[in-house]
């Protein structure tokens, strides 16, 4: 004999059904299929697009780095950070490029802090560079909204051509070269800027000897 669930618990029943189909349909054969196809056609970015050194991960492309000088004391917390001068800066980070923090400083344009500080970093930046502080591109002293951009614009590298080549004892032609082949173009012909990848120059730039 057939026993007749009441209305309530078959829909209950029919409701747990398709939680379990779904479940299995989007929490593991969808990732399982979008896995295997980004694995099989895109590792490199799969896998975080990874920069290495003799096989050590050095960085990734996506997500930016500072170029810092070792600090005078370990135990010091206070000391200032001081930028290499034998690497190319990124652009400012609002949570100091660590990748478990992404966002801006939410400052306006007319705020007085946010003034101050662009005042402030366009000096250390001229003076760093070797240049006129009107010279000093924006993406020099003003964070992006992710605060981990690894992109700078072309004119922030350039303007760091000479300071690199100088401290690496190397010909700023080269230095500027090196550069000229990192710059890519807008997205699809039309989005965007142009930029430069900061993490991959750099890897590029403790190649050149």
């Amino acid at each position: 004999m057939r026993t007749h669930l009441p209305p309530v618990l078959q829909h209950h029943l029919t409701a747990l059904r398709i939680l379990l189909v779904f479940t299995v349909i989007t929490g593991i054969a969808y990732p399982l299929l979008v896995t295997g196809i980004s694995q099989a056609g895109l590792p490199r970015q799969a896998n975080g697009s990874l920069l290495t050194t003799n096989g050590t991960p050095v960085g990734s492309s996506l997500i930016g780095q500072n170029f810092l000088l070792p600090k005078r004391n370990p135990r010091d917390e206070k000391e200032t950070p001081r930028p290499d001068p034998k690497w190319f800066q990124p652009r400012p980070s609002a949570g100091g490029y660590d990748p478990t923090v992404s966002g801006a400083s939410n400052l306006g344009p007319n705020n007085t802090d946010l003034v101050r500080t662009v005042r402030e970093r366009r000096a250390a930046v001229a003076a760093f560079d070797g240049v006129p502080p009107a010279s000093v591109p924006p993406d020099a002293v003003t964070a992006s909204g992710s605060g981990l951009d690894p992109a700078i614009s072309p004119a922030y590298a350039y303007e760091q051509v000479d300071r690199v080549a100088r401290a690496r004892r190397l010909a700023p032609a080269r230095v500027r070269t090196l550069v000229a082949r990192h710059v890519q173009g807008r997205v699809l012909g039309f989005l965007g800027q142009e930029r430069v990848n900061v993490i991959e120059l750099n890897h590029d730039l403790a190649r050149l000897t």
